[in-house]
């Protein structure tokens, strides 16, 4: 009798040890799953990181190619500026008549300004992302000829020359 009572009693915990088991395997692969969910976070944030840093570093750059531009643009603006002052002078002293009043900006010119400045930043925009994506096809070459290059429109408004007849703030009275 005391040998079915232990042989009872090993049953029964050999069942409980079991039961423990599979508890316990249940409850390891929910942390395997939870630490390959982690795992997987990491790697996003980590890919999401370097994303990041790489954004930051085509934005530096654009902006310190921007800030040469700026730079270009001011001092030849200090030139046609200087320019203009000297025809002013050489008019007077010729006896001609200037204007010197402030030209009248009008709504339309501020409006087809900023498109143009928009329409530049998308170009910006465009431009950095053809460098970064490289995995987009590229736009086709265009077809420019030897030594000629078509001038934005910003341009044109910016700096004429004081030849070109299509501005007559250059031209004075002589118009």
């Amino acid at each position: 009798m005391i040998s079915i009572v232990l042989n009872l009693l090993l049953i029964a915990l050999l069942c409980g040890a079991l039961w423990m088991g599979w508890r316990l395997n249940r409850r390891l692969m929910v942390l395997r799953e939870g630490q390959l969910g982690f795992a997987k976070a990491v790697a996003d944030l980590d890919t999401a990181a370097a994303r990041a840093e790489r954004g930051l570093a085509d934005l530096k750059a654009a902006s310190d190619e921007m800030a040469e531009v700026l730079v270009s643009r001011i001092e030849r603006a200090r030139i046609l500026a200087a320019r203009l002052d000297q025809q002013f002078e050489a008019g007077a002293r010729a006896g001609l008549a200037v204007d010197a009043r402030e030209p009248e900006v009008s709504e339309a010119d501020i409006e087809r300004l900023s498109r143009n400045l928009g329409s530049l930043l998308a170009q910006s925009r465009e431009a950095r992302g053809r460098g970064r994506d490289a995995d987009l096809p590229a736009p086709p070459p265009r077809r420019v000829a030897v030594g000629l290059r078509r001038r934005p429109e910003f341009e044109d408004d910016l700096f004429l020359s004081p030849e070109s007849p299509t501005r007559s703030a250059f031209s004075g009275a002589g118009r």
